[in-house]
């Protein structure tokens, strides 16, 4: 069981660090808040941007990270 989790744990934390470095910064200092930053922020799909959906999937899997870390915590305090 702990030998499953840990390879999992891996498998998370790998997944985590590529989502994160696909984002992109939110501070693209003052010529992006005047050029672009307006329009993405008031645009009607900013739910469907792939910011958003790469935001969505860092806190699912962020999740995840903490939860198999507990797990991991309390497996590795019984063996």
């Amino acid at each position: 069981m702990l030998l499953a989790v840990q390879i999992l744990h891996i498998i998370i934390t790998i997944v985590l660090v590529i989502v994160v470095l696909f984002q992109s910064g939110k501070e693209a200092g003052l010529s992006g808040s005047i050029a672009g930053g307006s329009e993405s922020f008031f645009g009607k799909n900013k739910g469907r941007t792939i910011d958003a959906i790469l935001e969505k999937w860092t806190s699912v899997i962020a999740i995840l990270f903490i939860a198999t870390s507990i797990l991991l915590f309390f497996l590795g305090k019984n063996a």
